[in-house]
């Protein structure tokens, strides 16, 4: 199963392509978009190598990956579900992690919600996936507030050890796991 184009009511997520990475410098190249992420801008040139990586996402699991999306034609930001693969992600058959990185201007404006929303439907109804779960640092009010809302639940908080944990400002804190079974948003969906 290939990666499929979704829609919501305001955006269309397309996989992701290389026709996208003019869009990903812009959102990377934003000191705040990067805040929690690596603490800093990206460069294009680590830029490019993170979009080498994103692509190949899809590969991995049929069906997963990132998805690049527009709001009448304008890119807003990305959004991704794909298999765990860090340290603090064991690889579970029928698991991936959701996250979402929109451009500042899109901010506090819905979408967010709106794409991860279309996300979880499409993994657990269309990718046949059992559990979705996402990991922001414990200090990401926004990004915790966003996962309430979809009916995602506080699993856990952990510390990982990234090696941007030195320049992200409130690394200390560690980062929290917020999860949604499918059993749940069957149940949230009813």
């Amino acid at each position: 199963m290939a990666q499929l184009k979704l829609h919501t009511e305001r955006l269309s997520l397309v996989p992701l392509a290389d026709e996208h990475l003019p869009f990903e410098i812009e959102l990377d190249s934003d000191p705040e978009v990067m805040r929690y992420i690596t603490g800093r801008a990206s460069s294009p040139e680590e830029v490019k190598r993170a979009h080498r990586r994103r692509l190949a996402a899809a590969d991995d699991v049929p069906g997963l990956g990132f998805w690049a999306g527009f709001a009448d034609d304008e890119f807003v930001g990305w959004w991704i579900l794909q298999p765990p693969n860090g340290p603090d992600q064991p690889r579970i058959a029928g698991e991936a992690d959701l996250g979402y990185r929109l451009l500042r201007r899109n901010w506090r404006r819905g979408y967010a919600s709106e794409g991860a929303r279309e996300l979880i439907r499409y993994g657990f109804k269309d990718v046949g996936l059992n559990r979705i779960f996402a990991q922001p640092m414990a200090v990401n009010a926004a990004s915790r507030a966003t996962m309430v809302a979809l009916g995602m639940t506080f699993t856990r908080a952990f510390v990982s050890g990234d090696p941007y944990d030195d320049l992200v400002p409130g690394a200390e804190a560690g980062e929290v796991e917020y999860e949604i079974t499918r059993t749940a948003w069957q149940h949230r969906s009813s």
